[in-house]
């Protein structure tokens, strides 16, 4: 506890009239947990403010993960003064690096200091569904009125709706980015084993289905390439097409078979070197999004072996695009490294992977202004919404980072065409991507189980485990780590 009260004592930072820091960070910032780990605190805050609270405004105590709310709220006050004269929003930005977010967070909101605060996917039904979901109150109780009539005219993708519903049917938390994910692709590499770089033409030569993915993966082989990096990019997929989550209604610990099908998927993988065996978020995995070619983000060498191949794609959302393997390649424009040389098409099987729920509290002391901000967040689909705004990297001037937006209705209004992509206009394939996309099978547990689960695959595909001992053990350390005991 003395562990999280510093870090609210440290982190704290008034965002006033005259704001704070430079909202172009954000760009690096969002809904990446598991890449928010594997760079550290990177995006954190760490500077601090006593400014005082303005005796004639509202305060808005606002908890973050990252700088991506935070600014978009400082941004909503800068261009709203009608906002800006009334609010005053505190920002406690924690990072969700070795788990110190949500115990502060739980502990603010248990001691009513939270007005409005962001969740990541891999928790977030803790707060809309779970345990903590008393200290939420609907969009309806902030205020907001006719939220499911705005929800369907905005044509929110179905999955956030799914997660950000609390028990009584009310929507308690809806995002502003939506993940629904594509199949991101080196268009060199595709013309050279399926002789056409067409998305149109690629989706049908990776799927629909698995045993599509696995003749393309045959064929690639030949040719001297890996479908994949690792297994990895192929888990989101599978982990958020099965038919149920990781507990039954009983609050027990289940195994949906397509998930248990992962142990063959990532042998199959293994076994027929169709992949590099990389682990996501390391520095191999980003090596491959560069053809292992000079150095890393970081100025470090690349590492080959002699069986490193070339990698033909990765399974993710927008922001993997637009955050992650445009750091990673190297060059600005088409010919400098691996820039330009991607597309993106139809998975062989929907998905989603990872997004940030906004929510208010039933404790919120400054509701109209909360609900102001959410829903300009949230359900504005109008030019000068959020959304529109994100959708078309304006927010913070132009050229800015593009990403897609909860909303298809903006999305199909917006200009989707991304330079890392040879111009290809990404909202043609994100927005179907978002309408397959299920957010039924969440648990508020998904970030610790996953951990525990893919850690017993690796061990059984390495060959250390069989797969009837990794899944006991797997099942085991759930119960110990977690106090949840399996169904059977």
């Amino acid at each position: 506890m003395k562990k999280a009260i510093s870090l609210i004592a440290a982190l704290s930072i008034m965002i006033g009239c005259a704001g704070c820091g430079n909202s172009s960070s954000t760009a690096d910032a969002g809904s990446k947990t598991e890449e928010s780990k594997a760079e550290s605190a990177a995006e954190s805050k760490d500077e601090s403010s006593d400014e005082p609270v303005s005796g004639d405004k509202q305060l808005i105590n606002l908890y973050a993960f990252t700088d991506e709310v935070p600014n978009m709220c400082k941004k909503y006050a800068e261009t709203h003064p009608d906002f800006d004269a009334k609010y005053q929003i505190k920002v406690t930005q924690i990072p969700t690096t070795n788990g110190e977010y949500q115990p502060a967070l739980d502990q603010a909101l248990q001691n009513g200091g939270v007005d409005m605060f962001a969740a990541e996917a891999a928790f977030v039904k803790k707060y809309t569904q779970g345990d903590a979901a008393k200290y939420v109150a609907s969009y309806e109780d902030l205020g907001i009125a006719d939220v499911d009539q705005k929800i369907k005219d905005a044509e929110i993708a179905q999955y956030t709706v799914e997660i950000g519903t609390n028990p009584d049917g009310k929507v308690a938390g809806l995002g502003y980015q939506a993940t629904g994910g594509a199949f991101i692709y080196r268009r060199s590499i595709a013309q050279d084993v399926f002789g056409t770089d067409d998305p149109a033409k690629i989706k049908d030569e990776i799927g629909p289905g698995w045993d599509k993915f696995w003749d393309a993966a045959a064929k690639l082989k030949e040719k001297g390439y890996g479908i994949v990096s690792g297994d990895g990019d192929v888990w989101h997929a599978v982990e958020n097409s099965s038919s149920t989550g990781w507990l039954n209604d009983d609050g027990k610990l289940v195994i949906d078979p397509k998930r248990e099908e992962f142990f063959d998927i990532s042998k199959k993988l293994k076994d027929n070197g169709w992949h590099n065996d990389t682990r996501d978020w390391t520095d191999a995995w980003y090596a491959d999004m560069r053809d292992q070619s000079g150095a890393n983000a970081d100025g470090e060498a690349d590492v080959k072996t002699d069986d490193t191949k070339k990698i033909f794609g990765y399974f993710g959302p927008a922001w993997l695009i637009n955050y992650t393997i445009v750091k990673q390649v190297n060059g600005e424009k088409k010919g400098e490294g691996t820039f330009g040389d991607w597309a993106v098409t139809e998975p062989p099987i929907g998905f989603f992977w990872g997004g940030t729920w906004v929510l208010g509290t039933k404790d919120c002391k400054a509701k109209e202004g909360v609900a102001e901000l959410i829903e300009w967040i949230t359900l504005d689909t109008t030019d000068d919404g959020l959304q529109y705004k994100w959708a078309n990297g304006t927010l913070y001037g132009a050229n800015g980072t593009k990403d897609a937006v909860a909303s298809s209705v903006v999305m199909k209004k917006s200009d989707g065409k991304v330079d890392l992509l040879d111009g290809q206009n990404m909202f043609d394939v994100f927005v179907p991507a978002n309408a397959n996309a299920n957010g039924k099978t969440l648990t508020q547990y998904d970030e610790d189980i996953n951990s525990i689960w893919r850690d017993q695959v690796r061990m059984y595909t390495s060959g250390q485990k069989t797969k009837e001992e990794a899944i006991a053990d797997f099942k085991q350390k759930v119960q110990d780590d977690l106090d949840i005991e399996s169904a059977d």
